[in-house]
């Protein structure tokens, strides 16, 4: 298929090229990627699809919407709170552990999204809850 909105594979400024493998560390355990790979890419790749819990029902938490805007992928990288896993490439030797919104000074009532907007807890159930999916999301 070629179009005008088509890029040559050469001057793809993603260059989709096969980086290597890169080596995290999650929660103490050793999990392996590709270069390129998005640190949720990295984790639902190696099975897991949840890596935190909601803040008020503690429901499992990972990758909702894929794109930055939810909020439900956070993660801790290298100690620092609240990046979004979607959003983040993941580099070899990244440290990635959970986020417990409860470790937070004043616990669940600081998490990011609890500002109001889309999937804020204080405007309602976050995002996702309500479809009451079976297992982790």
């Amino acid at each position: 298929m070629t179009g005008p909105y088509r890029i040559a594979p050469a001057r793809d400024p993603v260059a989709p090229a096969d980086g290597g493998a890169i080596a995290l560390t999650v929660d103490g355990e050793t999990v392996t990627g590709r270069a390129g790979q998005t640190i949720a890419g990295v984790l639902l790749a190696a099975g897991r699809v949840s890596w935190r819990t909601s803040p008020r029902s503690g429901r499992p938490r990972g990758v909702f919407c894929g794109i930055g805007v939810c909020f439900d992928c956070l993660v801790v990288v290298n100690g620092l709170r609240d990046v979004r896993a979607c959003q983040r490439r993941a580099t070899d030797g990244d440290v990635i552990t959970r986020q417990d919104d409860a470790d937070e000074p004043g616990g669940h009532a600081a998490a990011p999204h609890d500002g109001g907007g889309p999937g804020s807890s204080a405007a309602g159930p976050a995002s996702g809850e309500q479809f009451g999916a079976g297992g982790a999301r």
